[in-house]
């Protein structure tokens, strides 16, 4: 009877597991535990088991890429490579060539770094300020040995030694409490304030060993993937070199920066001296109500700067100073810093007069055209720098000129009978993106010309080893002004935000240097003031769009700062060409 029993279910269990029902419910459980994926890169699909990580993924996929891949865009989010996904994704894999891979390999140089400096000086701190010299400039403090090319060999020697062992960087995520507990025993209050003034209920860190760091996003998963770097003296401090941008196979060229160097220098002894090093600092001091003292010192200190540099001007025109050049990258506030330089010049008894690059664009059939085949505005040969240097010679000789005006309908230049003569004690005022290029000004004598760079060189940074990029401080200037003055998307302008750069990498940056004066339109507590002004134009951006990487990132950053009211702002304040209520007229 068992036997028969026993012979029946399994006839039973045979012809059950052959019926369509059993097959299809038997197929959907194993379609359950898989994912599919679709890779961009190859635009292939394929199917894993639920947990794959993107580091399995990819050796499947085998996209040609063209350096080496170093994180992924899981649905238009960037994702590290141990990233595990449980539903169906669209994964983009992320070489070195692009701005997010190439912050993901920088982040995890500065932690190889952090755990390097700990092991040959324990007792020391490590503070990673600022980009420099197309690296980043670093300073080990509380040590009692001088930071000479000994240290630099030993330092260097062990984070290759880490390199040789190949060891996993781990991503851990806990409870923001527990967290903050952690790295405030370690002695790191920078990062233990940081994370406890964001308000989040879960905080991710990472391990390298038995080293513990914080870093905003991802970073490669070992220390076998940072094989292209450098350390070296620089200044008072250290050089951390890191891989072109453009051919990440080699490092960057060291081009040295004492200018740049030395506004970084004064913001920071400005910033230690007020006690707001790090974000942490100024959440804080919100939280206690003293955010509307920290931004009229941030206002004054900002107007004593202009204030002498309208000073050095008037002190040069008395050997011959007669023109002045400002110049920048996109959104550093080069408009406000002229209108007030111009008010101190005239509490100087000079008496400016300003000249419009804009007036001298060529007509535009003759405008160079750029890679892609459309006009490049960017290019100094967009203007008529005969013509320019013609009307800037008479002017300085004493001669009235017409001045020009371009009409940007017709695309052509038009004269509407307007005049200018120099009069006694007036200066002229340029302000342009070419105003440092000597070829702008070939005709005009060196001692004639005193040259301005003005850009927002971010000095606070979130902790000691997460600086805050100054290109995001433009670019969320400009995602704000573009939005409220120029009836334009998130995705217009992070789409266009790269060939910006580009042009700004080619005609602006190789001339910096060639300044007279440097002047930090950054201020300490903007991005707490922008904030509420960028956050509703970027959670505009659809997840389906490719900005909507960029734009998340940025959401997430800006979470680190808490909201402050921007009443407090002066009408003359910088920041109001981007947020509005300006006492200047744009």
């Amino acid at each position: 009877m068992l036997n028969q029993y026993f012979f029946i279910t399994l006839y039973l269990r045979m012809f059950y597991q052959k019926h369509p029902l059993f097959l299809l419910i038997q197929a959907k459980k194993n379609m359950e535990n898989k994912v599919r994926i679709h890779c961009t890169n190859t635009d292939t699909y394929k199917d894993f088991p639920t947990g794959t990580s993107l580091t399995e993924i990819l050796k499947v996929f085998s996209p040609q890429t063209k350096y080496r891949v170093v994180n992924a865009k899981v649905n238009n989010k960037t994702e590290p490579l141990y990233y595990q996904p449980y539903h169906n994704k669209t994964v983009t894999f992320i070489d070195l060539s692009e701005a997010s891979g190439m912050r993901t390999y920088v982040r995890s140089l500065c932690f190889l770094l952090a755990k390097a400096v700990s092991e040959v000086f324990p007792e020391g701190q490590l503070y990673i300020e600022h980009p420099i010299s197309l690296g980043y400039f670093c300073r080990i403090i509380n040590v009692s040995n001088v930071i000479d090319e000994k240290a630099i060999v030993a330092i260097k020697e062990k984070m290759q030694e880490y390199v040789n062992a190949d060891i996993p960087f781990e991503g851990v995520e806990e409870e923001t409490d527990q967290v903050v507990k952690m790295f405030r025993d370690k002695g790191f209050e920078d990062k233990a304030l940081l994370l406890e003034t964001t308000g989040e209920i879960y905080s991710k860190y990472y391990r390298l060993g038995d080293s513990v760091d914080y870093f905003y996003s991802c970073l490669v998963p070992s220390t076998g993937y940072i094989d292209i770097y450098d350390l070296e003296l620089y200044h008072d401090g250290l050089l951390l070199r890191v891989p072109n941008r453009s051919n990440p196979v080699e490092l960057e060229p060291r081009i040295e920066q004492p200018m740049m160097y030395n506004v970084y220098k004064e913001h920071l002894k400005f910033l230690n001296i007020i006690g707001m090093d790090n974000v942490g600092d100024m959440n804080k001091a919100n939280k206690e109500g003293l955010i509307t003292n920290i931004i009229k010192v941030a206002e004054a200190y900002q107007e004593k700067t202009i204030a002498n540099i309208a000073e050095q001007i008037a002190a040069r025109s008395e050997d011959g100073v007669r023109v002045v050049l400002i110049s920048g990258p996109s959104s550093s506030g080069k408009t406000t810093f002229r209108m007030r330089l111009e008010v101190q010049l005239m509490v100087n008894l000079m008496k400016p007069v300003g000249l419009s690059l804009d007036n001298y664009f060529v007509d535009r059939h003759l405008t160079p055209l750029d890679e892609n085949g459309g006009y490049d505005f960017e290019s100094l040969y967009a203007l008529d720098i005969p013509k320019f240097n013609e009307d800037l010679e008479n002017l300085l000789s004493g001669k009235e000129i017409e001045l020009p005006t371009f009409n940007f309908t017709t695309g052509k230049r038009e004269y509407k009978g307007d005049k200018l003569k120099l009069e006694e004690h007036t200066i002229l005022v340029i302000e342009g993106i070419h105003g440092l290029n000597p070829d702008l000004t070939a005709g005009i004598p060196d001692n004639q010309k005193y040259g301005i760079y003005v850009s927002a060189l971010t000095t606070i940074s979130l902790d000691n080893h997460n600086w805050i990029p100054t290109t995001d401080n433009r670019l969320l200037r400009r995602l704000i002004r573009d939005h409220r003055y120029r009836n334009y998307s998130a995705i217009d302008t992070l789409s266009r935000w790269q060939s910006v750069r580009r042009g700004e990498d080619k005609w602006i940056f190789p001339y910096q240097e060639n300044a007279d004066v440097m002047f930090n339109s950054a201020m300490i507590y903007e991005f707490a003031a922008l904030r509420r002004y960028a956050e509703p134009i970027l959670l505009q951006v659809p997840n389906n769009a490719p900005e909507y990487a960029e734009a998340h990132r940025l959401l997430k950053f800006l979470k680190y700062f808490n909201y402050i009211n921007d009443r407090e702002l002066p009408p003359t304040s910088l920041l109001r060409e981007f947020v509005g209520g300006s006492s200047f007229k744009y």
